[in-house]
């Protein structure tokens, strides 16, 4: 590989992911989570769990508790129902985006709203030394198509970043103890983005997951084509829907991205130290 501003890129394919089919619900665990566990995936950064999740309508997790973990949720399609000991009690559409900052500790339950089932990711990230145990905290976010389109959004951000709202409700990103950003994008056919991760590390990792949009599939990745590798160096692989990839940069190093005329591709990045 040149090394010359260079992404070292390891992929995660779709079905080698963790997956359980429990009939209310539909998972896949991209690192280790409940009863999947793989050494080899445990955790990249800040990133300690992306699962997706299929949840059948008017069925969801109970009420269950969280300490320590910044636990937040982005909503694809259908519609989330949320409720907290916080006293949040509230129903999120797609593009929406609720985190919760669990701290000492938080009980909540999500569930399907209405007929429809929902398809959301769920994400964790591990807070900063000594963000642990603050004071729980819960933020919402509302994101439409057309702020992802062939371009990433900013959804999720530290706390301590600049532009950065610690309102309950605001426009921009939601805030994170944790050196995390999460960006969305809505990628046309035919369009290439190029992206230069944020952080403060000379050293910046990053994830990339193509969420599976055309439907659930615990199957070889089919759908949405995307190829992926650095400005530098060109595209180096292909990721399609479900699949995603490590990605370490080189100093200075972009990322690259293209859609490669299947449709439209809605893809998460992650930014991580």
């Amino acid at each position: 590989m040149n090394s010359r501003k260079s992404v070292q890129i390891t992929t995660r394919r779709s079905n080698e992911r963790g997956h359980a089919d429990h009939g209310w619900l539909k998972t896949f665990h991209t690192l280790s989570f409940a009863g999947y566990s793989d050494p080899r995936h445990e955790s990249w950064g800040a990133l300690r769990v992306l699962n997706e999740d299929r949840v059948a309508p008017r069925t969801g997790f109970g009420t269950h508790s969280h300490q320590q973990y910044e636990i937040f949720s982005y909503v694809i399609s259908g519609k989330l129902e949320h409720q907290d000991s916080m006293g949040n009690t509230e129903i999120l559409p797609r593009g929406a985006l609720q985190m919760t900052s669990t701290g000492t500790g938080i009980s909540h339950s999500e569930k399907a709203n209405g007929a429809q089932e929902v398809h959301f990711c769920q994400i964790w990230a591990s807070p900063r030394p000594g963000q642990a145990r603050g004071r729980p905290a819960y933020f919402t976010r509302n994101f439409t198509d057309e702020e992802k389109k062939n371009r990433f959004a900013l959804l999720v951000a530290p706390d301590n970043s600049a532009a950065v709202s610690l309102n309950r409700e605001d426009s921009g990103p939601a805030p994170i103890r944790s050196e995390l950003r999460m960006y969305a994008s809505l990628i046309h056919p035919g369009i290439s983005l190029v992206h230069a991760p944020v952080g403060n590390s000379p050293r910046k990792k990053g994830y990339i997951h193509v969420i599976q949009k055309s439907g659930y599939n615990p199957a070889q990745a089919g759908g949405a084509t995307l190829r992926v590798g650095s400005q530098a160096d060109g595209p180096q692989i292909e990721l399609r829907e479900g699949d995603g990839a490590y990605l370490a940069y080189e100093p200075g190093a972009e990322l690259r991205i293209e859609n490669d005329d299947q449709g439209v591709a809605e893809v998460l990045l992650f930014d991580l130290e």
